[in-house]
């Protein structure tokens, strides 16, 4: 049998997927051919999520702990216990906590937001992935677009700042490469340890977390070459007042600050300053910093006084919206009620810190948050001071560790849903291809279960009913019927992002940034940036807990002064003003001096775990995490 389904991992390229079951019972998935986007091809990690469905560990039945173990619980018990708590909280909606995360994707998985809506109770704000980023694109242009990635192919030059094209997103990598072979030049900016020497023609290294003085000086040897052009500066609120503030920092301050040789900077200039399109590609990482706004605003500044904002082959890319292209707004209750909001980058503390009233329930789906969100032991702190802790997951992980009740949920292949793109502009039709297993429910059948035994109840629709509320918006014209048969359809957007220099602010204008903060020294008992990056055979910490290295590899330079009072023949650790991780220590040339490389995703019940070790804090703007600001020290375990 064949079936085209789509892929609902948090990864940008949703990809159209194949998949075979055959007659032995064995899976095969491929990526779709016929897909405009997904074009045949899809990741390692999809074409292993057979494995994860049938994965030894994969919980199949609702657990409640009792004492430090679990039992096994009928759907019935299980929901009964859900709707006593809720119920006898209903006086006190605050006091429940629903955490949702985008660790599945797709509008069913969305739905669960209009349950705690209705209840009112409180709820997360903020991100631990893209948050800073997204609000510097809404501060700079009024909204959150992107040139269609196909663009890209008429780009002369493409720059890269920071995104690791080996790792992360393969149908962006794979539009590079198709632009390089019609000529196009790309230069990757990184602190290195990425993967992007196959898809770069040349590279700058830079102190980790300082791309706005890079880009700050890049920009003052416009002003002072006179190459602004004036039509620019007039689509500009604030022009005049960016320049004088670029031009109060001298050009050897910046390069300094940044760590990039002055050459380099000039290489950089000259492609911004050719006459020739250039597409600016900003990855995640590089917002992951206290001040990751500033870094990718002073980034857009450099993309629009160069003139490549608004122009084909320009353009500066970055996530967009997942669920742009459809309609979310009935996940909010129609009588709103005021609700209390917890910021997900320090969910710990903020748990710890509520009154009035206490948070007495947590209910979890869609993440992993004890092992995502920073300072991962205060989170375990503040989860064992609740009462009540449901987690609707198919993995015992660090989070379902932590709870009292643990219900098994469906996973992608065996839902159906549509989903949306934060690459792309095409809507798929998400086909259930196989049974889900045993006692395997989906979320949205969990709440409305839970819903009707609640007095008054909490009435959900079904998921039909979701499903075509969710294709009632402007941009998509299709009806729930035409997907299941066509199973995709692309959103009417524009190509060009910002054609004619028309921003979305009320005066049409452009915004720049306001200040250029200096970026601190580290300190003195812990010289090296911890940077957790992304591993090329998980998204973030789904994954399978035995594939896991223990203990976990950690990648320095090999003129790291951290090396200086190793012994490399003893067992080390990582070490945080938090916590100690023991690692395995290895070095890596062309990695900046400043660094410890660790690439997150495994889990702490294995041995895992870098957010131990990195302190809850939050960027400048969008309330995201600032994961990247840590600094730690490597020590040989006494």
């Amino acid at each position: 049998m064949k079936a085209v389904t789509a892929c609902t991992m948090d990864c940008p390229d949703a990809c159209s997927l194949v998949v075979h079951r055959k007659p032995d019972g064995t899976v095969a998935i491929e990526g779709n051919p016929d897909n405009p986007f997904t074009s045949g091809f899809t990741c390692h990690k999809i074409k292993q999520h057979a494995a994860r469905l049938q994965n030894r560990r994969r919980i199949l039945q609702p657990l409640k702990r009792k004492g430090s173990g679990w039992q096994t619980i009928s759907w019935e018990a299980a929901l009964d216990l859900c709707a006593a708590h809720i119920q006898e909280l209903r006086g006190e909606p605050a006091a429940i906590l629903h955490i949702h995360s985008d660790g599945a994707k797709g509008v069913l998985k969305e739905a669960t937001r209009l349950f705690f809506a209705r209840l009112g109770a409180s709820r997360i704000r903020g991100s631990l992935c893209d948050a800073a980023g997204y609000m510097a694109y809404v501060h700079d242009f009024g909204s959150r677009k992107n040139h269609d990635m196909r663009d890209l192919c008429h780009a002369s030059y493409i720059v890269n700042w920071g995104k690791d094209l080996s790792r992360s997103s393969i149908h962006t990598a794979a539009a590079v490469q198709q632009a390089r072979q019609t000529g196009c030049e790309v230069l990757t900016i990184s602190p290195g340890g990425d993967g992007n020497q196959s898809f770069s023609d040349g590279q700058i290294r830079i102190r980790p977390g300082t791309d706005r003085f890079l880009a700050a000086a890049v920009i003052r040897l416009f002003i002072e070459r006179e190459r602004i052009a004036p039509v620019v500066l007039k689509r500009t609120q604030n022009g005049n007042r960016f320049l004088a503030l670029i031009a109060a920092h001298p050009f050897e301050h910046l390069a300094a600050a940044c760590d990039v040789p002055a050459e380099d900077i000039e290489r950089l200039f000259a492609v911004y300053a050719a006459a020739k399109p250039v597409a600016t590609l900003v990855g995640a990482g590089l917002q992951r910093y206290r001040h990751g706004g500033e870094n990718i605003r002073f980034i857009n500044a450099l993309a629009l006084l160069s003139g490549n904002i608004g122009r084909p082959g320009g353009g500066s890319y970055f996530h967009l919206h997942s669920y742009r292209n459809l309609n979310l707004a009935w996940t909010e209750a129609a009588a709103k009620k005021p609700r209390r909001s917890f910021r997900f980058p320090v969910i710990g503390q903020e748990i710890l810190a509520a009154r009035n009233p206490p948070v007495k329930m947590i209910w979890v789906n869609g993440t992993n948050v004890v092992n995502q969100a920073p300072d991962s032991q205060q989170t375990v702190r503040a989860f064992n001071q609740v009462g009540f802790k449901v987690v609707a997951d198919a993995f015992m992980n660090d989070t379902a560790q932590r709870a009292d009740l643990v219900l098994p949920c469906t996973l992608m292949l065996e839902q159906e849903d549509i989903i949306g793109s934060f690459l792309h502009e095409y809507v798929q039709y998400v086909c259930p291809v196989l049974p889900a297993p045993a006692e395997a429910r989906d979320d949205l059948w969990m709440l409305a279960e839970i819903g009707k035994r609640l007095d008054p109840p909490i009435w959900l629709p079904d998921a039909e009913a979701c499903l075509r509320a969710a294709l009632d918006i402007p941009y998509l014209e299709t009806s729930l019927e035409q997907l299941r048969h066509q199973k995709c359809q692309r959103a009417s957007r524009p190509a060009i992002a910002y054609a004619g220099l028309q921003f979305d602010h009320r005066d049409r204008r452009y915004r720049f940034p306001s200040a250029l903060h200096a970026e601190p020294a580290p300190p003195p008992a812990y010289p090296l940036r911890l940077l957790t990056l992304v591993r090329r055979d998980a998204i973030h910490s789904q994954m399978l807990a035995e594939k896991q290295r223990r203990p976990p590899a950690v990648w320095v330079a090999p003129d790291c002064p951290g090396l200086q009072h190793l012994d490399l023949n003893r067992d080390v650790i990582l070490v945080s003003p938090l916590a100690h991780l023991k690692v395995s220590l290895q070095t890596l040339p062309g990695l900046h001096p400043d660094v410890v490389l660790y690439r997150r995703g495994d889990w702490m019940n294995q041995g895992g775990g870098a957010n131990q070790l990195i302190a809850a804090g939050l960027t400048d703007i969008g309330s995201g995490a600032a994961f990247y600001d840590q600094y730690v020290r490597l020590e040989n375990i006494q």
